[in-house]
């Protein structure tokens, strides 16, 4: 009787690997590089994707959180976090400020509305301020031309714990040849020079690029989980992948030189060649808009998407002298395969790669 071959086999769809031991590395290549600096851990969008409390849990060494949302911060305390957590928005309404304040949780404020019920709310305690003052990005801050009004404001106001905290963003931080980062630093410098408290400027790419943005604080996100938001190669900065993300072939197809592959027909093959079917689609978030020659690592060589990706499946040409088998792995990012390379080649950013994984993905800790 013949042995089924996929008797003992153990296909597996969209995996994401985590590796905690590459986490707090990253962390430490973090400290090295602002010796002098406290570490703002950001593990906002779910700990970019790799897990918001499991995150939060291997990174002991850092001295406080970020995060976007005060749901974020609530999940973090229930799971047993007790360092500072700070909401890098500010809260949304006057029953987040006061859960907030119940719950020891800092928070920016960046505009005159937040303020303003911090004036008028009743509050068990003071609130943790970080002021937040705009730079050049024109996004969220109090431009310069206010701040002192504003300072003065926050200093008379009992619910506001004193020293305050200033907080700033950098727009250009990853272009290294652009000298608005300079101008930020400088306006920054200069609103806050005879202010008390402590200061935070660089996040991932100027805690990388721009020494003199370190101040008391840092506040790493991307490179944490071992992305480069520079040029650089995360290699080369001592980072390595936190997330590799992976998923079994299921199927290995002979396609004649000519034959079309998935929907849309938009792909055609130029030889005789063998396609691999992943077992991993837009349904798990990898995207859908991903162009064919979008790299794949397979049995460490890379091969290339081809046609479009579907809900649950992509194909990648294994060429046609390919030994490869069902139940062999794909590494979509990760190891060996920079998420870098990958967001390149689509043409996004991998900030957006690792944060867009659906709840169908599952996720491992190593």
């Amino acid at each position: 009787m013949t042995k089924n071959k996929f008797q003992g086999m153990q296909l597996k769809a969209a995996t994401a690997t985590v590796n905690t031991r590459a986490l707090q590395n990253n962390l430490q290549q973090i400290k090295q590089i602002a010796p002098n600096s406290k570490v703002l851990a950001v593990v906002k969008a779910n700990g970019y994707g790799h897990g918001l409390l499991q995150v939060a849990e291997q990174l002991d060494a850092a001295n406080a959180f970020g995060v976007a949302r005060i749901e974020e911060a609530l999940t973090l305390r229930a799971g047993g976090i007790v360092k500072p957590i700070l909401l890098l928005e500010g809260f949304y309404c006057a029953a987040d400020l006061a859960m907030a304040v119940t719950n020891n949780i800092h928070t920016v404020v960046h505009n005159i509305e937040q303020l303003q019920v911090l004036e008028q709310s009743e509050l068990d305690m003071p609130a943790q301020v970080w002021m937040k003052i705009d730079t050049g990005m024109n996004r969220l801050g109090v431009r310069a031309e206010d701040v002192s009004e504003f300072v003065a404001r926050l200093e008379a106001c009992p619910n506001v714990a004193k020293p305050l905290r200033f907080i700033s963003h950098f727009c250009c931080a990853d272009e290294l040849d652009n000298d608005f980062t300079v101008k930020q630093i400088a306006c920054f410098d200069e609103v806050t020079r005879d202010l008390d408290g402590e200061r935070s400027l660089a996040a991932s790419a100027g805690i990388l690029s721009w020494p003199d943005s370190h101040y008391q604080w840092v506040r790493p996100g991307i490179v944490l989980y071992g992305v480069s938001p520079i040029p650089d190669s995360a290699e080369s900065l001592g980072l390595q992948p936190v997330m590799t993300l992976s998923a079994s072939l299921i199927a290995i197809k002979e396609v004649k030189q000519g034959e079309s592959v998935g929907y849309g027909a938009q792909w055609t093959a130029e030889r005789d060649t063998r396609i691999a079917v992943v077992a991993i689609g837009y349904g798990d978030g990898y995207p859908r808009m991903a162009p064919n020659g979008t790299p794949v690592l397979v049995n460490g060589r890379k091969v290339h998407t081809v046609g479009r990706v579907s809900m649950d499946m992509l194909t990648v040409d294994l060429g046609p002298d390919a030994t490869d088998k069902v139940g062999d792995t794909a590494i979509l990012w990760g190891e060996g395969l920079p998420a870098e390379e990958v967001a390149e080649h689509i043409g996004t950013i991998a900030y957006e790669l690792v944060t867009k994984l659906t709840s169908r993905v599952v996720m491992q800790y190593v």
